[in-house]
């Protein structure tokens, strides 16, 4: 984790069941406050790129791979999409550690902070013609405050951009997760692709087939355009499988990164830019991004 820290203005939410939701009439007062405030105190930021690695330093693009304008292109050529994939904003169980999966978890303070930033960044950057999201709350809320500042009327929700479903984990501390659900434990941290977690857990490459071609379906409709998708870190994570099967481990996906996808009429998949949290670097709400690695949900 980049050395930038916060302090918590919301309580950590312990319990097992998710915290509120945010009602549309506080995202319009957001997006309000957004508008007037940011845009005459914020000067323009020096965009560049964070490859996270399993410590999540390293800032790494991928091999012979030219990146202009702080990893943004200015257009987009009429033979394929530019997709801007961004993990979903901060939620309590986040924040604790406890496993989502499925499980519709809102939004926290520092997750609603964190969409709020991000959607200023893309409203400053070159148009965006759609925006999609899972149908889970922490990212369609998160779609909704970006949708909202960059003039999008709506945002499409898919199922099939959603996390991984996790099976008996789902609801679990983390760190409990091998001492209360052992069987589901053992096939989470198994090396096989194939391997379902029971309690009805997909395996990754269930997950990998429900995300890539959902991201494929959203790129075929927006050749020539740039569209954003709000995800969770699992799916982001097989997405950059398919776009990059042999490069290195993908590391921790943070939230509210940016992940810069190019799709070809032909399916031929680049990543332009992955893992960029610039865009929170002055905001204090950069955090550690539980849920977006390898080995969490």
């Amino acid at each position: 984790m980049i050395g930038l820290s916060s302090n918590r203005i919301s309580p950590r939410h312990s319990s097992p069941f998710p915290p509120p939701p945010i009602v549309t009439n506080q995202l319009d007062q957001i997006v309000f406050r957004l508008r007037k405030n940011f845009s005459a105190a914020r000067s323009k930021l020096d965009l560049y790129n964070f490859m996270a690695d399993s410590d999540s330093r390293n800032s790494v693009l991928p091999r012979n791979e030219s990146v202009e304008n702080g990893g943004l292109v200015a257009g987009v050529g009429a033979n394929y999409a530019e997709i801007v994939v961004i993990r979903h904003g901060e939620t309590e169980w986040n924040a604790d550690g406890r496993i989502q999966g499925h499980l519709d978890v809102d939004l926290n303070h520092a997750g609603r902070q964190q969409a709020i930033v991000v959607a200023e960044r893309l409203s400053r950057e070159p148009k965006i013609s759609a925006v999609y999201s899972s149908d889970l709350k922490r990212a369609s809320d998160t779609a909704q405050i970006i949708a909202q500042c960059c003039g999008v009327l709506e945002v499409t929700k898919d199922p099939n951009l959603r996390e991984r479903h996790l099976g008996d984990l789902q609801g679990v501390v983390f760190s409990d997760i091998a001492k209360v659900r052992p069987e589901a434990h053992k096939a989470f941290v198994s090396n096989r692709k194939d391997q379902e977690i029971p309690g009805g857990g997909e395996s990754l490459n269930q997950l990998y087939a429900r995300c890539t071609s959902a991201l494929q379906k959203i790129a075929q409709k927006h050749q020539g355009e740039r569209v954003v998708v709000v995800s969770h870190g699992g799916a982001i994570r097989a997405l950059y499988r398919r776009a990059s099967p042999h490069g290195r481990s993908v590391g921790r996906v943070m939230n509210t990164s940016l992940n810069v996808f190019h799709i070809s009429d032909e399916d031929e998949w680049s990543i332009k830019s992955w893992g960029d949290v610039s865009h929170l670097g002055q905001s204090g709400f950069l955090k550690s991004g539980f849920g977006g690695d390898r080995l969490s949900g």
